[in-house]
């Protein structure tokens, strides 16, 4: 019996080795499959089994050579190629990058040095070069930031923006360009819009990471605290969360930047004024903080949202 089951698993085994061989012969009636088997330069007896491996890298290999952009991929997995790799005479498969997925992904590595919390997509593409300059208006602001940039390595603790001005003036997209650009220079920043980080930071006492959220918005070297002055104003979130911040930073000599549709008198009216009544001390406390932090400037401008 012994003898019998060896001679059939033979004649099984050479079956399957013809059926193998037979599949890949007509494989390589494929021009593509041809020259992508070609340039492994392995023996016909490890290819064989792997055929329908290779017709599928062979498929995702002309698409990437006949490519124009990531938007034009066709391989199953946007921006990679499944494709062979030998070593030590074994075959295996994995995806690789392509050089346009390789490109993209240096261009935004600065991302990982910047933290957003809900902003609109194009703050994190922008930059100083795309910059609307058809408005003198903001001259001023740019040429502050120009400089902040330049000599940001010579002197962390310059001092930032207390940008203020109308709606959609791109007062944000300004300061952003600003931070991005120093990303790029592996200086790491966060972009926050306050009405909406005051809710999570509030939602974060349920899972027990409220200090450790303020104390990265404390120690973080560049800070945007976005459209500062849109909150409603609470003695907790004034006192127990914005003060300590801006009052860490300013020790810290970390800059810190502002927007706001109010000027500082405004907002200062609008820290004095919580459901426990007028506290102008309180207020006042904060904005003398903020004056420490911040060169203030005024930005009228066109409605570039409009």
């Amino acid at each position: 019996m012994k003898k019998l089951g060896s001679v059939v698993n033979f004649k099984l085994n050479e079956k399957l080795d013809n059926d193998l061989k037979k599949s890949y012969l007509e494989a390589l009636e494929n021009s593509e499959f041809k020259e992508l088997v070609s340039e492994l330069h392995l023996p016909i007896e490890i290819l064989m089994k792997y055929t329908s491996s290779l017709e599928e890298s062979s498929i995702e290999y002309n698409h990437c050579k006949n490519c124009k952009n990531l938007l034009s991929c066709k391989n199953k997995i946007n921006g990679y190629c499944y494709l062979p790799k030998v070593d030590n005479d074994k075959l295996s498969f994995c995806y690789q990058a392509c050089h346009y997925k390789n490109k993209l992904d240096k261009e935004n590595a600065y991302l990982k040095n910047i933290y957003i919390f809900n902003m609109p997509e194009e703050i994190k593409k922008a930059r100083m070069k795309d910059i609307y300059m058809d408005d003198e208006n903001r001259f001023e602001v740019i040429k502050y930031l120009t400089e902040f940039i330049k000599n940001y390595k010579k002197n962390s603790k310059q001092k930032g923006l207390y940008l203020y001005g109308n709606f959609g003036s791109g007062k944000t997209y300004l300061v952003s360009a600003a931070f991005n650009e120093l990303a790029k220079k592996g200086i790491k920043s966060a972009i926050v819009f306050w009405p909406d980080m005051l809710s999570e930071l509030k939602n974060s006492f349920s899972n027990g990471n409220f200090g450790e959220k303020v104390d990265f918005l404390k120690k973080v070297p560049l800070l945007l605290i976005d459209d500062i002055g849109a909150e409603v104003t609470t003695s907790w979130s004034r006192d127990e969360v914005f003060c300590p911040i801006v009052q860490y930073r300013m020790q810290e000599g970390l800059p810190t930047f502002f927007t706001s549709n109010l000027t500082k008198k405004e907002l200062e009216n609008h820290f004095s004024t919580s459901r426990d009544g007028v506290e102008h001390i309180k207020a006042r406390r904060i904005i003398e903080r903020i004056n420490q932090l911040t060169n203030e400037v005024s930005l009228i401008s066109k409605n570039l949202r409009g």
